[in-house]
């Protein structure tokens, strides 16, 4: 089966599931091998619905969230039923995403193996042991609020979301500025994407915010779905006790 990923994290399990991946956006980073030699078509905002066509895939797989309705509308109409659309928000919603897909690529025991071995892995929801904020935008400051998959990778994990955006925001604006103004909560994980905080920018939050703590964090780890779930429970367990250090 040829298939076509529009999905960073979908990709991964994918290429980890032994699939024939004929194509893939730019920012399909893992395993870098593939990364390095398979067609790209476009990001995932702007997908290139001509050059995936021309692929010819028996299957494409998108993410509501991480792509473009038009784009992917488009892609449903040149490949009638040949689109799997998929709506990840929660650990559960995951580990049932990861199964179903499997399922269409043919390859149903070995999703079923990497589910249970994640699983495993995670174990049960833990208590939670403090509150932070999650940014994922500097300028302007933005964040996960309670209805995302972040959010639930934080509560699993034991870390409680300090901010909510409802259902119609999930990731919403706050109109802060953090280098100037006031934060709306006391400790803060700054992912390494989609905005990619670094440490040069970590002087100015702490000389604006002494009251605040602010952590350098996986991005991957907190918004990848798939295998990648497999390889981060170490840093999560770190950055949950992180958290509870002034809870």
């Amino acid at each position: 089966m040829r298939v076509v990923s529009l999905v960073p994290s979908w990709t991964e399990f994918l290429h980890d599931l032994d699939v024939d991946v004929v194509g893939q956006t730019k920012f399909c980073v893992r395993p870098a091998s593939k990364f390095r030699t398979l067609p790209r078509i476009g990001g995932t905002k702007n997908v290139k619905v001509q050059d995936v066509l021309a692929l010819k895939p028996d299957l494409v797989v998108a993410n509501r969230e991480e792509n473009d309705k038009t784009q992917v509308e488009a892609l449903m109409e040149g490949l009638a039923g040949g689109v799997l659309l998929t709506d990840v928000r929660t650990v559960p919603d995951a580990w049932a995403a990861m199964l179903q897909l499997g399922e269409r690529v043919d390859r149903a025991a070995d999703a079923r193996d990497m589910v249970n071995r994640i699983r495993d892995a995670w174990g049960e929801p833990r208590a939670i042991v403090g509150q932070a904020g999650y940014a994922v935008w500097s300028s302007p400051w933005m964040v996960a609020g309670h209805d995302t998959f972040i959010h639930d990778v934080m509560r699993h994990w034991g870390i409680g979301n300090a901010l909510d955006g409802g259902t119609e925001n999930r990731y919403p604006t706050t109109g802060e500025d953090p280098e100037r103004g006031t934060l709306a909560a006391r400790q803060w994980l700054l992912p390494s994407e989609p905005f990619p905080f670094q440490p040069k920018h970590l002087p100015a939050l702490h000389a604006a915010h002494p009251e605040a703590r602010f952590r350098l964090v996986d991005g991957e780890a907190f918004s990848w779905y798939g295998s990648r779930m497999l390889h981060v429970t170490a840093h999560l367990g770190e950055v949950a006790e992180w958290v509870a250090e002034t809870a």
